[in-house]
């Protein structure tokens, strides 16, 4: 029999195709399921047209089966079948699509879902086999062909007997290597776990023949007990998807075990959404937000995305480009038939279609959310508390670009209770002369309830938001305000709560101890300004910053390896009220290197309430011991 070249394509694209365009061997299966699928579908829509044909589609189905003794993978199914022309036409051009063709040609017709590529897919049986054979008869034909080939070199085609309509794809694996495992794919175990992971939604059923050891029945209680091993047909698939059912026949325990099942997470799901989307562009999808954030979530290896099927077939296990970096954390599938997929059917084409699916899910997503602030703030915090951060970065990443978006996400814990508001609410209950949303950082609620800041900003009936997370300010420093109302930082040295006629008296009191401070200034390189403050209650000292760097930015900052650290314009603040100012004055004329030593104490004692470190604890302790003796 004479072997026949393929006809438009080169020894070296199929060498290409085989070796580089499937990264992962094993979804040849995926690929040849959904050309079986197809052939299915192709003769169920005749038989709607044609009332001769006598198809039920309880009878269609797909066969996969093992034969270890030839070392060879069957995929069979009882479709439309192949004519000898069709097996030329679709198997000897590589990249040559049936399906593609059949649903051009019936692209204004209903019923028609088509998901293989019929071609290209087919190929990436060469990945696992040395030898392909499709053995292929027609649906109302009494002759049956058979296509064999070995790759590169060509393919025959040959008359052969077939009892039943329908095709035979029967891979001759190739000998195991170094490298790759070929005769895994004979182990049932693996077929089935290839279907669940990739065909489990094929709408037919996939059959196979399992093994099942049982015990052998007694012919009295005395007998010994025997097993004996029985072959069933199984159904593999589960057909129908969860997210393909309406919604009213889907319990909440469905949801939730599906859930778990699917993502292997078992803590129930704070919320489920479950979209059908019609129109212009069709999907269906079911999206979770986690209950609390994975282990490796902060980190780099973390990988975002959602689960992508077409029509039912998995084409992408995480598909970054449906849900922005912000919204990392939701779980989910997304099932459509109009999207776009490229030669290897690995890789999404970055199309019209994808973003839009992307932009609905997005504003879903946030929907969700608001409706879980609005109605259940418990819930709500529990979701912020592990994945706030995520959505604090969304507004500080990209230069704000989405800050308007995400801003009325926020919730901080106020210094009303620790209560947690959002900005919203923050600026409906201000002060009617407040100009400023204020806020204060630091490690935790207590610690910066205790600043000496906060205390004046709350004597002044100022509400404060409370900033535990390193990102927080980048992310209000990025929006700068909300509602008109400017961001303010309670540590910031142009924060200001006292009355007009009080620092007028400060400023004279400054200017008349200028020199006094320039001589303290002389030991603390690393502050820029010492002033007079009268908010401080009990407390001698504050650190405070001027600036764009706050102190809290350049812990954040400085956390990050790099060459040069960052540091904040730090202002040392004195507290006029307290007796530390007597003292000072009395060294200043008295004695001058006291009065140095008492400011490096008052510094570092400003440096440890806002959690820096003292860079000089030895000559501190010193300092401090030496004086207590006296």
């Amino acid at each position: 029999m004479k072997k026949k070249e393929f006809k438009t394509e080169s020894k070296k694209l199929m060498d290409l195709m085989i070796n580089s365009i499937y990264t992962n061997k094993e979804i040849f299966l995926r690929e040849l399921i959904s050309n079986a699928s197809d052939a299915i579908d192709k003769l169920y829509y005749e038989s709607l047209t044609n009332k001769k044909m006598k198809i039920k589609k309880d009878d269609l189905e797909i066969f996969v089966s093992i034969d270890k003794d030839n070392h060879t993978l069957t995929i069979s199914d009882n479709g439309i079948g192949m004519t000898k022309e069709e097996l030329e036409n679709n198997l000897g051009t590589i990249a040559k699509s049936g399906s593609s063709d059949f649903k051009k040609e019936n692209e204004h017709k209903e019923n028609i879902d088509i998901i293989g590529q019929f071609g290209v897919g087919f190929y990436s049986a060469f990945m696992v086999a040395s030898k392909v054979e499709v053995l292929s008869k027609k649906y109302g034909s009494e002759e049956a062909y058979k296509w064999t080939s070995s790759g590169v070199d060509g393919y025959t085609i040959e008359e052969a007997d077939k009892e039943s309509y329908g095709t035979d794809v029967i891979l001759t694996l190739k000998e195991d290597s170094e490298e790759e495992k070929y005769s895994s794919y004979l182990d049932t175990y693996e077929i089935e776990s290839l279907i669940r992971k990739y065909s489990d939604y094929i709408t037919y059923p996939i059959k196979m023949e399992i093994e099942h050891t049982h015990e052998k029945e007694k012919k009295s209680e005395s007998d010994k007990t025997e097993y004996e091993t029985v072959k069933e047909v199984e159904v593999i698939n589960s057909l129908v998807p969860l997210w393909k059912r309406d919604k009213k026949d889907v319990s909440e325990e469905d949801y939730n075990t599906f859930y778990s099942d699917k993502f292997f997470d078992y803590e129930k799901p704070l919320k489920h959404i479950h979209v059908k989307a019609e129109g212009t562009i069709e999907y269906n999808a079911l999206l979770y937000i986690p209950s609390h954030a994975p282990y490796d979530f902060y980190t780099k290896e973390y990988e975002k995305g959602l689960q992508l099927y077409s029509n039912g077939v998995l084409i992408m296990e995480k598909c970054s480009d449906l849900i922005p970096d912000y919204f990392s954390f939701v779980k989910g599938v997304v099932d459509s038939p109009d999207l776009s997929l490229n030669i290897s059917r690995e890789t999404l084409q970055q199309n019209r279609v994808l973003k839009t699916i992307a932009n609905s899910l997005e504003n879903k997503i946030k929907k969700e959310l608001e409706t879980m602030l609005k109605e259940n703030r418990e819930e709500y915090q529990k979701f912020f508390e592990a994945f706030g951060m995520n959505i604090k970065y969304g507004i500080y990443d990209q230069f704000g670009m989405n800050k308007e978006k995400l801003q009325d996400l926020l919730i901080f814990a106020s210094s009303n209770d620790r209560k947690f508001i959002t900005l919203d609410e923050y600026v409906e209950q201000m002060k009617e002369d407040q100009k400023h949303i204020y806020y204060a950082c630091g490690e935790t609620l207590d610690k910066i309830e205790m600043l000496p800041q906060v205390q004046r900003a709350k004597n002044s009936s100022c509400e404060v938001l409370y900033c535990t997370s390193y990102v927080d300010e980048f992310a209000l420093k990025t929006m700068r305000n909300y509602k008109e109302k400017d961001f303010m930082n309670v540590a910031d040295a142009s924060s200001d709560f006292s009355s007009s006629k009080e620092n007028e008296e400060l400023k004279k009191e400054q200017e008349k101890d200028k020199n006094m401070f320039e001589e303290m200034k002389s030991v603390l390189p690393e502050v820029d300004e010492i002033v007079y403050t009268s908010e401080l209650d009990e407390h001698p000292v504050c650190l405070s910053s001027k600036g764009e760097i706050s102190i809290e930015m350049e812990k954040a900052l400085n956390a990050i390896p790099q060459e040069q650290s960052i540091k904040a314009q730090k202002v040392l603040e004195i507290n006029f009220n307290h007796e530390i100012v007597k003292t000072l004055r009395n060294l200043y004329k008295e004695d001058p290197d006291s009065l140095k030593e008492y400011a490096k104490v008052l510094y570092s004692f400003s440096r440890m309430i806002e959690g820096l470190p003292v860079e000089n604890p030895t000559e501190i302790a010193s300092i401090v011991c030496k004086y207590m003796s006296k």
